[in-house]
């Protein structure tokens, strides 16, 4: 009578970690190559944004400046660190602090349409510059030209009071759900407000408005730089402390409350971090939208992964990328033309969004 040879226990279980470890190295792989495209993406188009212009200049050129400081003609180094190398440093600070933004906006609603404007913050800075643009009493083109400071401390005053007020409102209510309706009923307010000082406004003072409101990436000197860097810095680091946080709302309120984690000091904290990134942003470069918006979806489509300590990075390199290639097509290379920013982070993003929607059936947080 033959015996079949049965599979020992400690077979079946080596066979088992063998096969779990090789598919560990395969998924460890695919992102190592991936985190490699994504950042090799982000310098190549930073050196193209320092390359492409009313005067092109050769990217082997730009690599020199780079990395020696020199190249064969003296003129392109001053055009790349006078007036190319802050925009493109611009580009990465504004556009890796919206992602950051929008992304913790997401999670905290747990909502796929959040964004760093949500709590109403662009509004109130808005609202801030638009009664020095639109007030009948200042000319608001030699206020703009003589003194963009001044149009700087306005929107930063504007964020930080919208910011007060939420700060309030988050300690009173225990619901994301009001939380989210109480900030888009403040933005409403504010955008009404300004409706009726664009109606009582001059011609001139509405076209000064709108032109801040299209955003603006080359105006920053390397003083603004370091403010906006340090408000990145500190926005990213209060976000980092809050990674567990964050990946416990993605199960919800009752689940992050089983793990230990203080629902209003964290919605607070996460509050103050995008709205120190938004806010930064709105001051020195304008209304920024659709960035916050976009990038975390894009991110999640190239990591694959919901670990925030893993999306904060990829974050953070994938907005700075989305920003300088917008920019990039903004200045329509070989030309002296310039569009506006605003209008294609939301035409060049828009169908990207669209197409994952379709694609994927639904967007997920």
């Amino acid at each position: 009578m033959s015996t079949v040879n049965q599979p020992s226990v400690g077979g079946v279980f080596t066979r088992y970690i063998k096969t779990a470890a090789l598919k560990i190295n395969n998924m460890q792989g695919k992102i190592t190559i991936r985190w490699t495209l994504l950042l090799l993406s982000l310098f190549l188009l930073f050196a193209l944004n320092l390359s492409l212009g009313s005067v092109p200049i050769p990217l082997s050129e730009i690599f020199r400046i780079l990395f020696t400081g020199q190249s064969s003609q003296p003129v392109w180094t001053d055009i790349v660190w006078d007036f190319r190398m802050t925009k493109a440093l611009t580009c990465v600070l504004a556009g890796s602090a919206l992602a950051a933004a929008g992304l913790q906006m997401q999670t905290l609603f747990r909502n796929a349409l959040a964004g760093p404007d949500v709590l109403g913050l662009s509004s109130g800075a808005s609202l801030a510059v638009a009664l020095i643009f639109l007030n009948p009493s200042t000319d608001s083109t030699l206020v703009s030209a003589a003194n963009p400071l001044l149009v700087s401390i306005a929107a930063s005053l504007g964020c930080a009071a919208v910011l007060i007020i939420m700060l309030l409102v988050a300690r009173k209510l225990q619901d994301h759900v009001s939380l989210l309706i109480v900030g888009l009923m403040v933005g409403a307010a504010t955008a009404s407000i300004v409706s009726v000082l664009q109606y009582l406004s001059k011609a001139e003072a509405m076209q000064v408005y709108i032109l801040w409101t299209f955003g603006s990436l080359g105006g920053l000197n390397w003083i603004e730089i370091q403010i906006l860097a340090i408000a990145l810095i500190i926005g990213v680091g209060i976000a980092f402390s809050q990674i567990k946080s964050l990946n416990a709302w993605l199960l919800g309120d009752h689940y992050a409350m089983s793990l230990g984690v203080n629902i209003t000091s964290a919605r607070v904290m996460i509050i103050l971090s995008s709205s120190i990134l938004t806010g930064a942003v709105t001051a020195f470069c304008g209304p920024l939208a659709f960035v916050g918006l976009a990038v975390p979806h894009l991110t999640k489509l190239v990591i694959s992964s919901h670990n925030h300590k893993t999306l904060i990075p990829a974050v953070l390199a994938g907005g700075a990328a989305l920003l300088l290639f917008c920019d990039i097509i903004a200045h329509l290379p070989g030309s002296t033309y310039v569009l506006p920013v605003n209008a294609l982070t939301a035409l060049i993003g828009a169908p990207v969004v669209i197409w994952i929607i379709i694609r994927n059936k639904k967007l997920r947080v």
